[in-house]
């Protein structure tokens, strides 16, 4: 809608033109402040400018109903003629409705949460953001890959086999054990080593000598359980990369650094001059004893990132990986490509609430909040749209137990019962799309048109979401359109009225974006409540 008009105004006046949508919507549909910047060049006013535009576009008859000068703007309201040829064009081709063709591939990285663990609610929402990121984009035609990277290296795995070797010994072999000052708790530790003693048999708790082994087979245990929980909510990825097997391009990407100046050796360690590109201080990459930090890993991740040719990288981390973001790209700076090209979105932590009360911790987790947990209390559906609800780095708290509610204070269920209520107006009317996608949209009431142009904007809205990775205007969005619709609804008798036919045409373009607007979100719109 927004890119038609667009080209109605760039043929007359051969520029490109911005289009807003005015906040006073008795201004119209939309608005461009084009003759602003026209000014300089006809030496003329704004005002005198926009008079003339209003009058050459207003030739446009079967597009405009009306078009207007106001100080400085011009203000344009599209025809009930042209609103209801793009709803029925959009009707007939639902799946080329909000779609584009864009050229640009993606790598889209998220999660990559360590796999020494089941996924906590705050890796929930950095992977809901990622998974609704990709899918908007595909369906504006971008190219988007969605990897994992699995930090699969390093001391941490070594924990993860040593927590439950030691929680073998004390709880299945009974010895007394003692505990170092770091290690993983939690039940599903115990529940690793009883399955564990199941695998290998008793032998593995003996020595000290089967923790490699007990880290390898529980980080392959873990993975399958985080693919399984991200299944659960409709996610899951076409490609895993292993931080472990990128180590052995370490020497190679090592040298690259050095040949492009970017190290030098102090203190017996191996540093990277990224103070050099905006970091705060240089940071170290090899320790003392030979081994690579965990920076090294991320600089040959994002190495192995560029050498597959993408045209943009984004990545969704957490927020306490700010600081990351000036050393991995003066890494990628140091490497020869351009930095520009990664985009950082940090995901804030989520608060939880039930009965106003913190929702308690998992025991199975020890000191997080379980995503498996809350999946369970609130369904997929619930817990995909609350955590879009709020842009990736707004703090987000909401209570579960209004996630089960059925009424409007439920995003989720207000939703989705303005799309139900749609089906059961045609099942009561005993008609189908067929019988109504021909009637013409005319002589509605003006809550009837803003409701038409309403649902006929989802294209504009994902394109905004998308481009300034603000998700929660799709949120907003929806729930704004289901509360038009059922105010509408309740106001105005559809069965049996003269009406009936463009009303139910009507509230089928509702529908539509409706259900397209929540599958871009990841969530089936139901069609019986």
């Amino acid at each position: 809608m927004k890119k038609r008009v667009q080209s109605i105004l760039e043929k007359y006046i051969k520029k490109s033109v911005v289009l807003e949508k005015p906040k006073d919507k008795s201004f119209g549909h939309f608005a461009t402040p084009i003759a602003f910047s026209l000014a300089k060049e006809y030496r003329k006013s704004p005002m005198v400018i926009a008079d003339e535009l209003a009058k050459m576009f207003s030739q446009e008859d079967s597009v405009f109903e009306s078009v207007e000068a106001i100080k400085g703007y011009v203000n344009f309201r599209l025809s009930e003629d042209f609103l209801d040829s793009y709803a029925s064009w959009a009707l007939k081709n639902e799946d080329e409705f909000a779609s584009d063709e864009k050229s640009e591939s993606i790598l889209l990285e998220f999660v990559s949460a360590n796999p020494t663990g089941p996924l906590h609610i705050g890796h929930a929402r950095g992977a809901v953001i990622g998974d609704a990121l990709s899918r908007i984009g595909k369906r504006l035609g971008y190219k988007i890959t969605k990897e994992y990277y699995i930090n699969d290296a390093g001391n941490q795995i070594y924990l993860l086999g040593l927590s439950i070797y030691l929680s073998g010994r004390e709880n299945i072999l009974k010895d007394k054990v003692e505990w170092p000052k770091e290690y993983y708790k939690g039940e599903y530790i115990l529940d690793l080593a009883k399955k564990a003693y199941e695998v290998f048999g008793e032998a593995v708790f003996v020595d000290e000598v089967h923790i490699p082994k007990l880290s390898e087979w529980a980080k392959d245990e873990m993975m399958e359980l985080i693919k399984s929980d991200l299944e659960e909510i409709g996610i899951e990825f076409d490609s895993f990369v292993s931080e472990k097997e990128l180590y052995q391009k370490w020497p190679k990407v090592l040298e690259k650094l050095e040949e492009n100046g970017a190290i030098y050796e102090k203190d017996g360690k191996i540093w990277i001059k990224s103070t050099e590109y905006g970091d705060e201080k240089d940071r170290v990459v090899v320790r003392e004893d030979g081994r690579p930090t965990y920076l090294a890993g991320d600089i040959i991740y994002h190495d192995y990132k560029f050498q597959r040719g993408f045209d943009r990288y984004i990545n969704i981390w957490g927020a306490d990986h700010h600081g990351y973001i000036a050393r991995v790209k003066a890494a990628i700076k140091f490497l020869g490509y351009d930095e520009n090209r990664l985009e950082v979105i940090l995901a804030q932590m989520v608060s939880l609430l039930k009965g106003g009360e913190p929702y308690k911790m998992s025991k199975r987790a020890g000191n997080f909040i379980l995503m498996s947990d809350v999946v369970k209390e609130v369904g997929a559906d619930a817990l995909r749209f609350i955590f879009l609800t709020k842009k990736a780095d707004t703090h987000l708290e909401f209570d579960v137990d209004m996630l089960k509610r059925e009424d409007s204070s439920n995003p989720v269920y207000y939703i989705n019962y303005a799309h139900a209520r749609i089906n059961s107006l045609f099942e009561k009317a005993g008609k189908t799309l067929d019988d109504v996608i021909g009637v013409k949209l005319e002589k509605l009431n003006d809550d009837a048109k803003d409701l038409m142009f309403a649902s006929l904007l989802l294209p504009e809205v994902i394109e905004d979401a998308f481009e300034k990775r603000e998700l929660q205007r799709v949120t907003d969005y929806l729930k704004n359109l289901a509360a038009m619709f059922h105010r509408f609804y309740n106001a105005n008798k559809v069965i049996g009225t003269d009406y009936e036919e463009r009303y139910l045409k009507l509230f089928a373009i509702t529908a539509l974006s409706i259900r397209t607007g929540l599958g871009l979100l990841g969530i089936e719109a139901k069609k019986r409540m």
